[in-house]
């Protein structure tokens, strides 16, 4: 489904390729576009009423794309270690662990992923420090720690959501 909102998420995609590019300013520009582009698709739909299953899932699966891409640069370049990127993604592990609740549990058809705070919280944390680290700035273990327990707080956001009773009135 083309929509305004499909085009944004899409544009993370390009928007990766220009990280690879050295130069830190296209870089923290590649991130910036990014972050505007993730809050503007999902105003949009919501607002305009624009929304769907393919954009629900087109979405998420593009931020992943962004950040794996410039994960995987950073390690490459050594400004990132593999115990932090892998606590930068704990929050896309808890939305794993649950997913495989809902199918073991046989919901997972039925269940209608939306935005949780931890993931909006864990979003916009993690481009900030992406951004910091794309100009060399150091930080400390606790913020790499945050985002192991936003993913944990994310696991039981998830599951209590899924469990919330109908409203019957």
């Amino acid at each position: 489904m083309v929509t305004i909102p499909n085009i944004l998420s899409l544009l993370r995609v390009p928007l990766a390729l220009v990280f690879l590019q050295e130069n830190p300013l296209y870089r923290a520009l590649a991130i910036v576009l990014a972050m505007a582009t993730d809050w503007l698709d999902g105003y949009l739909a919501r607002r305009h009423r624009m929304t769907s299953r393919f954009g629900t899932v087109l979405d998420p699966l593009t931020d992943k794309f962004f950040v794996f891409v410039v994960l995987s640069t950073l390690i490459h370049e050594q400004r990132l270690n593999i115990w932090e990127a892998m606590a930068m993604l704990c929050r896309d592990f808890s939305v794993i662990i649950f997913g495989f609740y809902l199918a073991l549990s046989g919901t997972l058809a039925s269940y209608r992923f939306r935005a949780i705070w931890c993931g909006k919280i864990t979003t916009t944390l993690q481009f900030f420090v992406l951004l910091g680290l794309t100009f060399q700035v150091p930080f400390p273990p606790f913020v790499f720690g945050s985002f192991i327990l936003l993913g944990v707080l994310a696991l039981g956001e998830l599951y209590l959501d899924s469990h919330k009773l109908p409203i019957s009135g």
